[in-house]
């Protein structure tokens, strides 16, 4: 059992604020366009909103870690789960899960998602076509700020 004493000086980090506003929608997959609000290099976690027209589906993706999808806007769902997601819901998406997703009813689709680690995009037979993690999101935030002269904010600092 360690004594007061021989606590160390934890490093302090500050919260940081984001301010969405301030932060472009990039393009996606089609019409679809995401914000990057937070790349994580050290654990490798992405925080982002997600605008998916009404009634458009996206890739069918697999992904090694957790993610977390909150819906702000609109109502979707997994080709392969009966459910319905709704603005309010939260969908608990385990390591290791495989969905396609696709916008319902006539509204477009905003989610806010905390992804651990990659999104790796399947082709018909399974395999891996595309993956996305830190940092291919945030090439392509500084690839699109660069196209359209916009001021990059640091989304990786803490």
């Amino acid at each position: 059992m360690s004594n007061l004493k021989d606590v160390k000086e934890v490093e302090v980090f500050h919260a940081g604020n984001v301010s969405v506003d301030e932060l472009p929608w990039i393009p996606y997959f089609g019409d679809s366009k995401f914000k990057l609000l937070k790349a994580n290099p050290v654990t490798g976690q992405t925080v982002t909103l997600l605008s998916v027209p009404a009634k458009m589906q996206l890739p069918a993706h697999f992904h090694p870690g957790t993610v977390i999808v909150y819906t702000v806007q609109g109502t979707w769902r997994y080709l392969e789960e009966p459910w319905i997601s709704k603005p309010g819901d939260m969908v608990y998406e385990p390591a290791g899960s495989k969905h396609t997703p696709i916008a319902v009813g006539d509204e477009d689709v905003i989610t806010f998602n905390i992804v651990e680690g990659t999104l790796d995009y399947l082709g018909e037979e399974g395999e891996i076509v595309a993956r996305d993690n830190w940092e291919t999101f945030l090439k392509r935030y500084y690839e699109h700020c660069a196209a359209e002269g916009i001021e990059p904010i640091d989304v990786t600092k803490f």
